[in-house]
């Protein structure tokens, strides 16, 4: 990457710093993940995340340990069922697990910007659980389920700024100890949390659709289909999808899947427009809302190169707040990256200031982006009791027309609008029917 590469990356990556921080992540880190090369770069992103004010919650598993030290065990639908005399065992192997991820943590990460940064990890029993009981027969004996997580317990250390880990066992109000799925417990815990993301590393990268193609972004619901259709996802992934599915319709933001093989995978994840791995987030309100007086500052950013280069014309910051109620803002990750204004002109309605942030236009979400605040403004437009939509452009042309517009002459626009026509501006008419 060489230095502007770099420095346009760093720009593009501001605002989700600023987005991610005080903000709480559930992190399920398998025992695939542990046994894997990448750990060490995995924790040092983590560690960076907890640096920049990422409130940190991890959850471990060890399956493949577990296999290793259990080659008697009894499996029933992927589930273990735990007997008493493994109850040592696997204390033992998650006992030596959480060491070793303790110690990767430790003071002074070595060869890293971080290996003077005093990093807290605190363990403990945070989680209650009670048995699974019998499923088809089958008494699944010490084998349990999350009843509770001690949340007040969890966020006075997350307000003490310690990164929290927790391992995959629960205790009964008697003591008795539980064997839990981790990732089930990774769910759970960022439900009973609210946290604002869970993000399961597995070997998968990310999901496909049936073009080959990489799917970003999916629902619950779309991700059910997808699993359905794809007969190649190994059981321990489709557990893991099946669990972020559960977050999200149990309240969690958003839910993400990532590579533990890809070094960065996860800053790419989450400090990039495209990521890298597939997010899973409910679709109950779409990406582009009525604009706020507090937008404002983000539309002149997003407006002013655009005014610069003569595509848009100049708007002072008095007449957007003035406006603002016109206005409407294209929302990714909770950051403006768009915005356009629809006014109403007697029968008809303007669209204008139509805008995309230019990190997002280089990295090819613009067209996106730009696409759902139109079907937003043709919305407010109707509402407005307009009757087609037209606007003026001196650049744009081409994507009006790609997303229905039609040319027109000047004649065409409302009587009021053609007073105020600037002829030495010549902005071409593009016009479009809402009905």
């Amino acid at each position: 990457m060489n230095t502007n590469e770099y420095s346009q990356w760093f720009r593009g990556s501001t605002p989700y710093i600023s987005a991610h921080r005080g903000k709480t992540f559930v992190v399920f880190i398998g025992g695939d993940s542990l046994e894997h090369l990448n750990i060490t770069n995995i924790v040092h992103d983590l560690a960076l995340l907890h640096v920049l004010g990422v409130r940190l919650v991890l959850v471990h598993g060890g399956r493949p340990q577990l296999d290793n030290a259990l080659t008697d065990s009894v499996m029933h639908n992927q589930r273990r069922v735990t007997r008493a005399q493994d109850m040592n065992i696997i204390n033992g192997v998650y006992g030596q697990l959480c060491s070793q991820l303790e110690g990767l943590f430790s003071t002074g990460l070595p060869n890293t910007p971080l290996h003077n940064v005093e990093i807290s990890v605190v363990a403990g029993n945070f989680v209650t659980a009670r048995p699974i009981g019998v499923l088809d027969g089958v008494d699944h004996l010490f084998t349990g389920r999350m009843r509770n997580v001690d949340t007040q317990k969890v966020t006075t250390f997350l307000d003490a700024e310690s990164i929290v880990l927790i391992s995959p066992m629960g205790y009964s109000p008697s003591g008795q100890a539980f064997n839990l799925a981790a990732e089930e417990l990774a769910a759970d815990v960022s439900v009973a949390l609210q946290a604002d993301k869970l993000i399961m590393l597995d070997e998968l990268s990310h999901l496909l659709n049936a073009n080959g193609e990489r799917e970003s972004t999916v629902t619950p619901t779309s991700l059910q289909i997808l699993i359905g259709n794809d007969q190649d996802i190994s059981h321990t992934t489709r557990a893991r999808l099946d669990t972020m599915i559960q977050a999200v319709r149990g309240g969690v933001k958003k839910a993400h899947i990532i590579s533990f093989k890809e070094d960065g995978g996860l800053l790419q994840e989450l400090f990039t427009a495209e990521g890298v791995g597939t997010q899973v987030l409910e679709e109950s309100t779409g990406p582009v809302r009525a604009a706020k007086r507090e937008d404002v500052s983000d539309i002149v950013e997003i407006i002013r190169p655009l005014e610069e280069a003569g595509i848009l014309v100049r708007r002072s910051r008095d007449r957007l707040e003035q406006e603002i109620e016109h206005f409407l803002v294209a929302e990714l990750d909770g950051i403006v990256v768009g915005c356009c204004a629809i006014y109403p002109v007697e029968d008809e309605a303007e669209l204008a200031c139509v805008a995309v942030h230019e990190h997002y236009r280089r990295r090819g979400s613009g067209v996106a982006i730009g696409a759902n605040l139109l079907r937003a403004a043709e919305d407010k437009a109707r509402n407005y009791g307009a009757m087609s939509l037209f606007a003026l452009t001196t650049q744009a042309q081409d994507w009006f027309i790609d997303q229905g517009f039609a040319t027109a002459d000047v004649s065409a626009l409302p009587n009021s609008k053609q007073s105020l026509y600037n002829w030495q501006r010549g902005s071409k008419v593009v016009a479009k029917s809402l009905h």
